[in-house]
């Protein structure tokens, strides 16, 4: 069925808990040795170890920015944040950080596993949109260049079909795509490239 949330199996992911009182944390520590993950503590700063962790659990009441070696709303993998005080400012700094879930502390005997689904599907959507993102605007920039190309080769006197079919026939010797052809009549324009007959 379409839209069904892939269930991933946990069993050996690595997870980190950054919370400034590890005898706070350990129902959540427990919860997640249970369902089969590698568990290891950190306060104030994360080890260098922990960029390949899979989840990372971070405490919102006294976490900075400063903890994280990346990019708020940058990290490579899900991020899940324990939330103890309500206050708008610390909620903020969490969904900044780029929260893909959110468990409220103090943390019982469950909630850890919904909130490892919620924050893999979370991160896998965020990084399919940035990805979708990225992709359309290489191919804005691409058509500009396009654009650009087209009115190079009318500059010769050519009318914009006629230029446009030039490029299409000078990607076809060149066997390249037409953005690339196109991106290589405008460098040669600005001087950064040459119309070489090659690849």
């Amino acid at each position: 069925m379409a839209g069904q949330m892939d269930i991933p199996n946990l069993d050996q992911a690595c997870a980190v808990v950054v919370h400034p009182a590890p005898d706070h944390a350990a129902a959540l520590i427990r919860q997640l040795k249970a369902i089969g993950l590698t568990v290891s503590h950190a306060w104030p700063d994360l080890p260098a170890s922990a960029i390949t962790a899979d989840f990372i659990f971070y405490d919102t009441d006294m976490g900075h920015d400063a903890q994280f070696p990346w990019e708020p709303g940058r990290a490579p993998m899900p991020m899940i944040a324990l939330v103890g005080a309500e206050a708008p400012g610390r909620i903020e700094w969490a969904a900044r950080m780029g929260a893909d879930a959110l468990l409220l502390k103090p943390v019982g005997s469950s909630g850890a596993f919904s909130a490892l689904l919620m924050a893999r599907h979370s991160f896998e959507l965020r990084r399919s949109l940035d990805a979708e993102i990225k992709q359309l605007r290489h191919r804005l920039s691409a058509r500009q260049t396009v654009v650009q190309a087209v009115a190079l080769l009318s500059a010769q006197g050519k009318r914009q079909d006629a230029a446009y079919d030039q490029l299409r026939q000078m990607a076809m010797a060149w066997r390249i795509n037409i953005e690339d052809a196109a991106l290589r009549i405008v460098e040669n324009a600005n001087g950064e490239g040459s119309l070489r007959d090659s690849n």
